[in-house]
């Protein structure tokens, strides 16, 4: 089957702004991620308007993905880390075309997951978890347990992934089996959350409590790459979602800073308006951070 797939791409191969092209077959990688194909055919490119496009074939009576991702969707994601699929492709994939050994670079970049990476996307995680639990708290306390639980579920999964990268590594697609080894005890709340016989209310109060100290005693680590583009004068919540650093998390900054200043790391002054009786909230950054 290899030589009729390779006449979908070996002209592509000769193009120059092709970079990598890769072979991810479901039959060799079962739980590899592929929407219902049973190959996957991806292949980087340098032209940024082009950021994902796919397209489908039928191949000796199976069903063909072929994706054509821009270098630079690519990067992004392997810093946001909203598609563990692709990390997956990159790990486990047969490369079948690289040039200037593009995709070994990149493949020691996730082996090797340099520090800057590594912060922004503990603070990606982090936030993530922290709007999960505020909301999942939020409901629990209406008596929405069903969606109290789903929330506090999700949580959970942000605070394995932040675990994990804090120790090194990219989250996989079976993530809780790398906690099992990294973090028994993050593995543990998990597996008595869905093994315990205690009512769903208990389940998620006991849930509730044990994120609440894992928030607290993750937010240094959590929060560095945020803390770490800030500089000590004054700046306005404006000014913070201004930054391009945090184009990634933006979407959940506001909650980070309410946390930050909840936990000292951030202070605040109210300054003055034209307007009676309106004052305007100053963020600075504690020195200690």
């Amino acid at each position: 089957m290899e030589g009729t797939l390779r006449q979908l791409y070996q002209d592509r191969a000769g193009l120059e702004d092709t970079l990598a092209i890769m072979l991810i077959e479901k039959e060799i990688s079962p739980l590899s991620i592929t929407d219902g194909s049973e190959v996957v055919i991806l292949l980087i490119h340098n032209k940024p308007e082009e950021e994902w496009q796919v397209k489908h074939y039928e191949v000796e009576g199976k069903q063909v993905s072929f994706h054509f991702l821009s270098q630079s969707m690519m990067h992004q994601i392997l810093i946001s880390g909203n598609q563990r699929r692709l990390i997956d492709w990159l790990v486990n994939g047969k490369i079948v075309f690289d040039r200037n050994e593009f995709l070994k670079g990149i493949k020691d970049r996730i082996e090797s997951f340099p520090p800057d990476d590594r912060s922004k996307k503990m603070t990606i995680q982090f936030t993530k978890l922290l709007r999960r639990f505020e909301e999942g708290r939020t409901l629990f306390r209406h008596q929405h347990y069903f969606d109290a639980y789903s929330h506090m579920m999700h949580a959970l999964h942000h605070l394995a992934r932040l675990s994990v990268i804090h120790h090194g590594y990219y989250p996989e697609v079976t993530v809780w089996e790398q906690v099992r080894h990294i973090e028994p005890q993050t593995y543990k709340l998990y597996q008595e959350l869905l093994k315990s016989e205690e009512p769903l209310e208990k389940r998620i109060e006991l849930l509730i409590l044990a994120t609440e100290f894992a928030v607290h005693s993750k937010t240094s680590v959590g929060s560095r790459h945020f803390l770490s583009i800030l500089e000590e004068g004054p700046a306005t919540m404006a000014d913070y979602m201004e930054h391009p650093e945090v184009e990634d998390y933006r979407v959940d900054l506001e909650l980070l800073v309410q946390h930050l200043v909840e936990k000292g790391f951030l202070s605040t002054e109210k300054v003055r308006t034209k307007a009676e009786g309106i004052t305007k909230i100053i963020y600075f950054l504690e020195k200690r951070c």
